[in-house]
């Protein structure tokens, strides 16, 4: 007849001894205890970590523990979900041996895989973003390609900006020129515009001031007469 609790005692005092910071009984009846399992760790030292909970049956090994995930670091719910079908793989093919220490040591492997897919996934997005940055570094080198049809779209766009901004000068200048008037339509609105001089000159009156010393007697004034000109000769300007 097995000895079912010895077998479990067996093991409990093996788990403390290979995982002794990170086993922890919960209880006795039923025999209930914890182990956080950490991956290796990835690059910029990240890692991922499950705390593992397993509670004995009657019947263990015979019977399968009981097992389920109380938490968990960096990990994704298909991942959590692939630990769990692992550990129920795992235990059926283990039925009527002692197996906590495979169990947790499948699961181990599983998050090692798990940094390294998230390596392997931050690499691509690295590339990704490096070949898009590249992308659009050669668009802005290059410029759009151009062709017929979207030359033609940009010709008809740059001839309707165009012909827009002639019909706001011609608009302009036409409400200019109907604002602009002429002397004899300044002259018909403002009857005070023909009076406007002789009114200014007689308000001056004798007031306007003549600097005479501005002007010199004619006396005074240097002109040679032609007639004293040595060279001068009727002659030649009647020849001329």
């Amino acid at each position: 007849m097995t000895d079912y609790s010895e077998e479990q005692r067996n093991e409990l005092e093996a788990l403390e001894s290979i995982y002794p910071d990170s086993f922890t009984v919960l209880s006795e009846k039923p025999t209930t205890f914890t182990i956080t399992v950490t991956s290796e760790a990835g690059e910029n030292d990240e890692n991922v970590q499950t705390t593992l909970k397993f509670t004995y049956r009657e019947k263990y090994p015979d019977e399968t523990p009981l097992y389920e995930i109380v938490s968990q670091e960096n990990l994704e719910d298909n991942d959590v979900t692939g630990i769990i079908n692992l550990l129920e793989q795992q235990a059926e093919e283990n039925l009527g041996m002692v197996m906590i220490f495979t169990l947790v040591s499948a699961v181990q492997e599983k998050l090692n895989e798990i940094v390294d897919q998230i390596k392997t996934r931050r690499e691509e997005e690295k590339k990704q973003k490096e070949r898009e940055a590249e992308e659009e570094e050669k668009q802005r080198f290059h410029g759009t390609p151009v062709t017929i049809e979207n030359f033609l779209n940009w010709k008809a766009k740059f001839d309707a900006e165009l012909l827009e901004i002639k019909r706001k000068k011609m608009k302009e200048e036409e409400q200019a020129g109907k604002n602009k008037l002429s002397g004899k339509q300044l002259f018909e609105m403002d009857h005070n515009l023909d009076t406007s001089d002789i009114q200014f000159l007689e308000e001056a009156g004798n007031s306007v001031e003549v600097d005479e010393s501005l002007f010199q007697e004619m006396d005074d004034l240097e002109l040679e007469d032609e007639e004293d000109d040595p060279d001068y000769n009727p002659v030649n300007l009647d020849s001329d």
